[in-house]
């Protein structure tokens, strides 16, 4: 993958993976993940540096964070925001060698996987080789991504389902890779293995407007990178979104996403 090719690229990027960040759950993912102070810590996936200040805060003092992300657009902003002595960012592809980073006593990897249905598993075996034995990996991704609703239209349902199968043969995106996470440590020997689920997205009632921005861009970008044909609507795309912003904004609409976390200790070598 390259900038050009990820799946949500545009120019608000930055801006809406800041919006959808919710810091206290952050919080808590992460002391459950093992962070504390003084650790060396990859924030694999880095995005506008948010979580990885947050990553931060739970590891000082005398701890060090690194950000690591393909995006130099996103990095700048990460290094405009967030930069300071322990807490830096840095370019780099984490599907080629990152020996060249030093080892790390946590890494920490969300919502990367599943913009990699094809090599999931080998970004995970070439990140393991930054951890130092002992060391701690979490995992975090979503799972059944964006296809569980409740009074949705049924044209909508199956418009909305047949986008998320297209993502995964045109985009390489994973909808289910929440769910594949536990196997990977599995396979890769590690120990002490603890898994968590809860709800991500958990939308009733009376519409946020962090969850209203975050879902209407998704509609807005994804369906347009794989060029998608709206042929059950007469008129299109235009026609795909106003039926959707009437359904997302009606506040009797339910909708969720499982989020899968996944930690494990990497054993001696």
């Amino acid at each position: 993958m390259n900038i050009n090719n990820y799946l949500m690229e545009s120019g608000a990027e930055a801006l809406r993976l800041e919006l959808k960040t919710d810091v206290s759950v952050v919080e808590k993912q992460a002391k459950w993940a093992g962070v504390k102070p003084a650790m060396r810590i990859a924030d694999i996936g880095c995005g506008p540096g948010i979580t990885t200040n947050i990553l931060h805060n739970l590891n000082r003092p005398r701890g060090e964070t690194v950000g690591i992300d393909f995006s130099e657009n996103r990095l700048e902003y990460a290094r405009n925001n967030y930069s300071h002595k322990d807490l830096h960012f840095i370019n780099r592809d984490v599907r080629k060698p990152l020996d060249d980073i030093g080892t790390f006593d946590l890494v920490w990897v969300r919502f990367l996987l599943e913009y990699y249905l094809d090599s999931s598993f080998e970004i995970v075996k070439n990140i393991n080789k930054i951890l130092k034995p002992g060391g701690i990996l979490c995992l975090i991704d979503l799972d059944h991504n964006c296809l569980n609703h409740f009074g949705i239209p049924e044209r909508l349902e199956r418009t909305v389902r047949k986008i998320m199968n297209e993502l995964s043969i045109k985009a390489n995106f994973d909808p289910y890779i929440g769910r594949k996470l536990y196997s990977f440590l599995y396979d890769l020997k590690f120990e002490n293995i603890e898994v968590d689920i809860k709800a991500h997205h958990n939308i009733y009632g009376k519409l946020k407007k962090s969850d209203e921005f975050n879902f209407l861009k998704k509609i807005e970008i994804a369906p347009k990178k794989i060029n998608f044909d709206f042929s059950e609507y007469k008129n299109g795309y235009d026609e795909f979104v106003i039926e959707t912003e009437k359904w997302f904004e009606d506040p009797r609409r339910f909708t969720y996403t499982p989020i899968i976390l996944c930690k494990g200790k990497k054993p001696p070598s």
